[in-house]
Parts: C-alpha cells; sequence; structure tokens
C-alpha cells in the first residue's frame, strides 16, 4: 500500500476510532496526518525525541487497525455505501426489482438478519 492510501485508510479509521485513543497519541496523530508537521516539529513540540513520535504514530496506526479489525466499521461503511450506490444507479436504469431487492439486503444486514 503507497504512503497515500495508507494516509487516506488511517485518516478514516480515525475518524471512526480516534476518540478511542488517548489525547497524547490524538494530538501526535493529528500534527501528523492532519497537519503536516514532521517528527521534529512534532518532537520538538512535545518535548521528547523523533523516536518516541516515531514509536507513538505506529502504536497508534496499530491501535486504529486493531479496532478496525475487531469492529468492522469502515468496512461495513464501504460495503454499504457501495451497495447504496448500486441501488441508486439500479433505481435510474428503471431495474426497480434489482434495487428494492439490494435496499433489502442492506436493512436486513442492519437487522442482523
Amino acid at each position: 500500500m503507497d504512503e497515500l492510501k495508507k494516509s487516506e485508510r488511517l485518516g478514516d479509521l480515525y475518524a471512526y476510532y480516534g476518540d478511542l485513543l488517548t489525547k497524547g497519541q490524538q494530538s501526535y496523530f493529528e500534527d501528523y496526518y492532519y497537519n503536516d508537521f514532521s517528527l521534529g516539529e512534532i518532537a520538538l513540540n512535545h518535548q521528547v525525541s523523533r523516536q518516541a513520535v516515531y514509536d507513538n504514530l505506529k502504536r497508534s496506526s496499530k491501535i486504529l487497525e486493531n479496532f478496525e479489525s475487531k469492529l468492522h466499521m469502515l468496512q461495513d461503511f464501504n460495503r454499504i455505501e457501495t451497495e447504496l450506490s448500486q441501488a441508486i444507479e439500479d433505481l435510474d436504469q428503471d431495474q426497480l426489482l434489482l434495487a428494492k431487492d439490494r435496499l433489502e439486503g442492506l436493512l436486513n444486514q442492519l437487522k442482523g438478519e
């Protein structure tokens, strides 16, 4: 996975699970991924070593990935978004029964059926 896709994925995971990180982890993560600070700048701001920042970011990324592997919120959102887009496409093409089936399938999934 290239760095841009990795950063985008981590940003998406952070949107779902960021509040579950400690305040310090949130601060480092936001400075690095959202504010585009370098490891050195973050280290200077927090009065720690660059290695400490790097380790914290690695640990935070692993925690976010771990939450996703257990809860699947991002995966589920992406799947639902795809199915809804396909249902809209079906409606645009007057394929009402196919759209209805997709929507009923989503509704059943949300109900846990």
